[in-house]
């Protein structure tokens, strides 16, 4: 059996200049990181030659092409394994709508799982690109390429989208004291929204050329938010968070309404700097920036919403267990 742990992510700045429709145009960039909270991966053999795969369903199949969990049959495909499997997922968080790049996490994770199986060793390049192709390519999702990164290096990271089709990533030095000092500032709630993230993305998409100078705002805030961080000026960070999250909003119809901008508009006035709808838009998680004097009053304001306490994450994908008979 084998075991993968593949860490989910928030994307603080530059969410939506990781389209290809902007970035291969403008270039894009964004600054990510991976959180304590993840999807796991398991893989072994069968006595049979069947396919069994579960997650919030059970399927059990003859052949690759039988399977309806999309994610699962592509990597399947793509790595060759054809029968003879049994592979399961399960998460740290509710998976559908979450905002917090759980499908790439699968996505990673199972191609991870699948390539340990057969016995390769593959870089988190490889794994960050094929997930793309999967994703993008193969199921035609609208959907940008700084999840499925984020989640193959792992850490606090910088990164890069070139118009010649580059992707550079960089990892963000900063200091233990500093960095417990961000994980103490963050605050985490589940709306308790779920939503289709397809339909958002999807606008947002058509939208790209009409928002040009939005996202090119957006893009100079994720460079400026990392000075900011290497400077250790960590309000900062909060501060720009709430101009980040109005020029997200700007980018699609959905991705915010009324209950949102109410539930964000209490939590700025009980002390939190900024935040923003993790992901997409339109439910799943708000992210809070909150120095720790003001975090009761959050707390209190918010307080019908779940908090999912989290700290950042400094690894990627990695396989957690492997054991052979």
């Amino acid at each position: 059996m084998i075991i993968v742990q593949a860490p989910l992510r928030i994307s603080f700045f530059g969410g939506g200049t990781d389209f290809p429709d902007f970035y291969l145009q403008e270039g894009g960039c964004v600054l990510t990181s991976t959180i304590d909270k993840y999807i796991f991966v398991t893989i072994k053999n069968r006595f049979d030659s069947k396919l069994r795969v579960g997650y919030t369903q059970t399927e059990m199949v003859d052949s690759v092409d039988e399977l309806k969990h999309e994610l699962i049959r592509e990597a399947l495909r793509l790595t060759g394994i054809t029968q003879g499997v049994e592979i399961t997922t399960m998460g740290d968080i509710p998976s559908a709508g979450s905002g917090l790049g759980s499908s790439s996490a699968v996505t990673a994770g199972a191609l991870c799982a699948m390539y340990t199986y057969l016995g390769e060793t593959v870089t988190a390049e490889r794994l960050a690109r094929e997930a793309c192709q999967i994703e993008i390519e193969r199921l035609q999702k609208p959907i940008g390429v700084q999840d499925q990164y984020a989640i193959a290096y792992g850490g606090l990271r910088f990164f890069e989208f070139r118009p010649d089709g580059q992707i550079v990533g960089t990892r963000i030095p900063i200091s233990v004291g500093l960095q417990r000092q961000l994980d103490e500032n963050f605050l985490l709630f589940y709306t308790g929204v779920g939503r289709q993230a397809d339909s958002i993305l999807t606008e947002q998409k058509a939208n790209i050329q009409d928002r040009l100078q939005v996202l090119r705002e957006m893009k100079d805030m994720a460079c400026l938010a990392r000075t900011e961080l290497e400077r250790g000026n960590l309000d900062a960070i909060g501060s720009m968070l709430d101009q980040a999250w109005k020029l997200k909003k700007k980018l699609a119809s959905r991705i915010s309404n009324g209950e949102i901008d109410a539930l964000y508009d209490k939590a700025r006035k009980a002390g939190a700097l900024g935040g923003k709808i993790t992901g997409a838009g339109g439910g799943g998680f708000l992210l809070l920036y909150c120095p720790r004097e003001r975090q009761d009053a959050v707390r209190s304001a918010m307080g019908h919403l779940q908090e999912l306490p989290f700290r950042l994450e400094r690894d990627g994908v990695k396989v957690i267990f492997n054991y052979r008979r």
